[in-house]
């Protein structure tokens, strides 16, 4: 009776483990997915902006610079997924989201050796699409940060719940006398 009373927790535990699995798979796979996306997206549309000369960099080379960027980002999250790799992915895709919507509202102009990128239309191809994944990429970059956050404190959390029911291994002075 007293192994009964022990499999539902085990099971419990295994249902859990399986759910928090998929998770943290699901997110890592549509968190890349999206940084996929803004690469393509990049790496298809630089040649239209390799006219954009007169600084360091023109716009095509940071179009193509921001896609090499998020292929990396997406092989890390797939690869090592930790909070380092949350965290890059959210920079990532949180800052090409900030600099889509940026320069199609607000006349920038050239910043330290960047070029003017000024665009105030969504009519270029892939540009809102290429948006609306870096969003959704940012966002889910920073759910899969809090998620692996979460589930790196809860095992400490664990151990030491486990550690406050386990009996006592020291025997207290009065029972040694």
């Amino acid at each position: 009776m007293h192994s009964n009373t022990r499999a539902p927790a085990v099971d419990g535990r295994r249902a859990r483990t399986a759910r928090e699995t998929i998770t943290g798979y699901l997110l890592r796979l549509a968190t890349a997915t999206a940084l996929v996306i803004d690469a393509v997206v990049h790496i298809q549309d630089a040649h239209f902006y390799d006219a954009n000369a007169g600084a360091l960099l023109n716009q095509g080379q940071l179009f193509r610079i921001q896609a090499v960027v998020a292929i990396v980002a997406a092989i890390a999250v797939l690869a090592w997924p930790r909070w380092q790799s949350w965290l890059f992915a959210a920079l990532v895709s949180a800052s090409a989201a900030a600099a889509v919507v940026i320069y199609t509202y607000v006349d920038i102009g050239p910043i330290a050796g960047l070029p003017n990128m000024y665009e105030p239309s969504w009519g270029p191809p892939g540009k809102l699409f290429s948006a609306y994944a870096e969003a959704a990429g940012a966002l889910l970059a920073l759910a899969g940060l809090a998620y692996t956050l979460a589930r790196s404190r809860r095992p400490a959390a664990e151990r030491a719940a486990r550690q406050d029911d386990a009996p006592s291994a020291r025997l207290s002075p009065s029972s040694q006398a």
